[in-house]
């Protein structure tokens, strides 16, 4: 397997970037003492969500909402009003079941690229099967289709095994959650009025240094199922966007009351010819402290020294590029990673 792998170390202030089912942030124990976390699927959906502001290659949408695209491209396809309202209706139910409270949404989101309901109306405009239609559609407008990967449990043969991989990520030391109390003054209560605020609640919150991955498997992007109808060139296009994403996005949980836009210490960077993905998360195992220093300085040290401890037993990881001594900054980190 040819692999990129990041090894990211980011420091974010009072937030709630990822939040439980009670809104509390995302925890983990780790090294038998409490982490904060965010799920790789909030990372993911941050990144998802940047590459396509960013990217026109990354255009794939995942919603319920289908009847209304299938039914607008099979008329556009040329298709009359009542003929493309129930070929877009059969279209659904072989995607996913009909919600029989919402008669116009399935019952699961579906991940789908503008190409590929374009090219599955048109085939059946033109008198294909659907099945078939749908088979041979491509996604080479949907990158992050490739990268992210689908599960359509109608038709496993549908299913695309995402070429990207993201941990959770984990605060590198001991985290404990804290309550930020709040009041909401009412403008319109008068002085003469008693003087309590109008609101007041409470809110859960952290602040940590976590370190995070994301692996890119190059032989699964480049496959014919994924980005191989592409040139080298644009997949490298495809890679540079999704890198800057991965590396920048931030989740926007309580953006306007707690914003925690922050840029990550430092990138680790591996490629691999061959081999298999590798977190350095154990760097972390016993909790980092800050020696009254903060901590990203004393987690990239342990992060260094827990590799060449994994190298001297296990052999060289790779090529390897740190981004802050990479002359060039950000894109000539990326360019190191990408060159054959």
């Amino acid at each position: 397997m040819k692999l990129i792998e990041l090894h990211i170390l980011q420091s974010f202030p009072v937030s709630c970037l990822n939040r439980d089912d009670v809104g509390s942030p995302k925890s983990a124990v780790f090294g038998g003492v409490q982490r904060a976390r965010i799920s790789s699927q909030c990372l993911k959906r941050a990144s998802r969500v940047l590459a396509h502001e960013n990217h026109a290659g990354f255009e794939g949408i995942r919603s319920r909402h289908l009847l209304l695209p299938f039914t607008e491209a099979l008329s556009a396809a040329g298709l009359d009003a009542d003929a493309a309202a129930k070929q877009a209706e059969a279209l659904c139910v072989l995607f996913s079941k009909k919600d029989s409270k919402h008669p116009e949404q399935v019952t699961t989101a579906v991940y789908l690229s503008p190409g590929e309901i374009q090219q599955i109306a048109t085939a059946i405009a033109g008198g294909e099967d659907a099945k078939k239609a749908i088979k041979n559609a491509t996604r080479t407008d949907a990158a992050d289709i490739a990268l992210f990967g689908r599960m359509i449990a109608n038709d496993p043969n549908l299913n695309v095994e995402g070429a990207s991989m993201f941990s959770h990520a984990l605060s590198t030391h001991k985290t404990n959650n804290e309550v930020d109390f709040f009041s909401a003054v009412d403008d319109r209560k008068g002085d003469a009025e008693d003087a309590g605020a109008g609101m007041i609640g409470s809110l859960e919150f952290n602040s940590a240094t976590y370190y995070r991955y994301v692996a890119i498997n190059l032989d699964l992007l480049a496959a014919p199922t994924h980005l191989g109808g592409l040139s080298e060139d644009e997949r490298k296009d495809i890679l540079r966007a999704f890198i800057k994403s991965a590396l920048t996005a931030v989740p926007n949980a309580r953006k306007n009351s707690m914003n925690a836009g922050t840029l990550p210490h430092e990138v680790l960077g591996i490629r691999k010819e061959k081999g298999q993905p590798l977190q350095l998360i154990n760097a972390f195992e016993k909790p980092v402290s800050s020696r009254g220093q903060g901590f990203a300085a004393a987690s990239l040290d342990e992060m260094k020294a827990h590799l060449a401890s994994i190298e001297k037993v296990w052999g060289a990881q790779g090529e390897q590029h740190f981004l802050t001594e990479t002359d060039g900054g950000l894109d000539a980190f990326i360019d190191q990673l990408l060159k054959d």
